[in-house]
C-alpha cells in the first residue's frame, strides 16, 4: 500500500467519525431538548379549590336516619273463605284487644256443629251404658274401650267443628287503631284476603343502624333525641330498647332499635326520622370537609398547599403535597381528623385527582363542596 492510499484511508476515516459523531451529537442534544420540554410540560398549574383547617367543638354523638314502625302492627285478613256477614268497625276506629271486627256466614257449620253434638252425646251415652253393663259382666272390656274410643272421637269432631266456626269471626288481635276498611257487607273473602290494617301507635319504634367504628357509643337503655321533618319543630325523645347482637357482614353495620312514646299518635310507621345518640364529654377536633380526605386500603390521604415563595411572576409559589391523615367521627359533611394535620393548614377540598406531590396549583374557590356539620335529610 502506497503513501497515497494510506493517506487518502486515513481521510475517509476521520470524515466518517466526523459525520458519525456529529449525528450521535446530534441525537444526544435532541433527546435532552425533548426532556427538557417533558419535564417542563409534567406539572403545569392545576386549578383546585381550598379550606382552611379549623378547630371545632364536637361532642360524641352517633347520627342515623331511620324508619318508624308501630310496635305491634299487622294487616288482619281471613283465614278461611266465606260471604261477609257482618262488620263490626269504622274506618280509622280505636280497637281493644279481642274485639270482633268481622263475621263471615257460618249458618252451616253451626248447623253441622249440632249435629256432632248430638253424635257425641249419644256416644257419651254408649259408654257410660257399657261402663255400668262392665260392672256386672254384661259387656268385655274390650266394648268398654271403644265406647270410649267413639266418645273421645265425637267430642273432638265437636272441638274442630267449634274451631273452624271461630275463624269465621276476626278479632283485633291486640289494642290499636285501625286503617282504611277493605271490604264490603256481603262480599265474599278468599282465605287470606286482607280487611284492614291495625296499627298500635303507642309506643313507637324508630330502626336505625350503626357502623361498628360507633358500637361503644349505643347501649340499651340509653336516651335518644329523635326529629323528623314531617314535624320539624318538635323534638321527640326515646330510649334505646334493643341492639341487634350481630353486626352485618355485607355492611358492617349494628341495627339498632329506639322506643318512642307517641301518646297523641303524631308518629306514623313508615316515617323517616334522624336519632341522636350523645356520649360522653365534648372535645376538640381538627374539621375539614369529608370532599378533602381520599380514602384507600392503605390510608387515609389530603392534599395540602405549601406556599414557596414567589414566582418568576412575582406571585406566590402555591405546590401541592400529599399527606396521610388518620381520620375520626363524621358529623354532616365534615370529618375529624385524629393525626396528620394542623390547624390552620390550607387543605384541597376539590381536584386531588390530578395532582400529585410538588404539583404547582392555583386556587379558585369559587365554588366550594358542602361543608355543613348539620345537613337537613329532606325527602323529596
Amino acid at each position: 500500500m502506497t503513501k497515497g492510499t494510506t493517506k487518502r484511508m486515513v481521510i475517509m476515516l476521520l470524515l466518517a467519525a466526523l459525520v458519525f459523531g456529529g449525528i450521535y451529537a446530534f441525537q444526544q442534544f435532541r433527546n435532552k431538548m425533548i426532556q427538557q420540554s417533558i419535564r417542563g410540560q409534567a406539572s403545569p398549574p392545576q386549578s383546585v379549590s381550598t379550606t382552611v383547617a379549623q378547630t371545632s367543638t364536637w361532642q360524641p354523638l352517633v347520627e342515623a336516619v331511620g324508619n318508624l314502625r308501630a310496635s305491634n302492627g299487622t294487616s288482619l285478613a281471613a283465614e278461611v273463605s266465606g260471604i261477609v256477614t257482618a262488620i263490626h268497625f269504622d274506618s280509622g276506629a280505636m280497637v281493644k284487644a279481642g274485639q270482633l271486627i268481622l263475621e263471615l256466614n257460618a249458618a252451616p257449620l253451626k248447623a253441622q256443629l249440632e249435629q256432632l253434638k248430638a253424635a257425641a252425646r249419644l256416644a257419651k251415652q254408649n259408654y257410660d251404658r257399657d261402663l255400668a253393663q262392665l260392672k256386672i259382666q254384661a259387656v268385655s272390656q274390650a266394648a268398654v274401650d271403644i265406647a270410649a274410643a267413639n266418645l273421645k272421637s265425637a267430642l273432638a269432631q265437636v272441638t274442630m267443628q267449634e274451631s273452624i266456626i271461630a275463624q269465621k269471626s276476626i278479632h283485633a288481635p291486640f289494642a290499636g287503631q285501625l286503617g282504611i276498611r277493605q271490604v264490603d257487607l256481603g262480599q265474599y273473602l278468599a282465605p287470606g284476603t286482607t280487611l284492614v290494617n291495625l296499627q298500635k301507635l303507642d309506643p313507637m319504634y324508630l330502626d336505625f343502624t350503626v357502623p361498628q367504628a360507633q358500637i361503644d357509643l349505643v347501649h340499651v337503655g340509653e336516651n335518644v333525641t329523635v326529629q323528623t321533618n314531617a314535624f320539624p319543630n318538635k323534638v321527640f325523645t326515646g330510649t334505646i330498647s334493643a341492639i341487634e347482637p350481630q353486626v352485618d357482614i355485607s355492611t358492617r353495620n349494628l341495627k339498632v332499635r329506639a322506643s318512642l312514646a307517641n301518646p297523641k299518635g303524631e308518629l306514623l310507621p313508615g316515617l323517616f326520622a334522624t336519632a341522636r345518640v350523645k356520649r360522653g364529654e365534648e372535645k376538640q377536633y381538627v374539621t375539614v370537609p369529608n370532599s378533602a380526605i381520599a380514602y384507600n386500603p392503605y390510608g387515609s390521604t389530603v392534599f395540602i398547599v405549601k406556599n414557596e415563595g414567589k414566582g418568576t411572576d412575582g406571585k406566590p409559589k402555591l405546590v401541592a403535597a400529599q399527606r396521610f391523615v388518620t381520620t375520626g367521627l363524621t358529623r354532616g359533611d365534615q370529618v375529624a381528623v385524629l393525626s396528620g394535620l394542623q390547624m390552620g393548614e390550607v387543605v384541597v377540598t376539590s381536584g386531588q385527582l390530578k395532582l400529585r406531590n410538588g404539583t404547582p396549583v392555583i386556587v379558585n374557590n369559587s365554588v366550594q363542596p358542602s361543608n355543613n356539620p348539620n345537613p337537613e335529610v329532606k325527602d323529596e
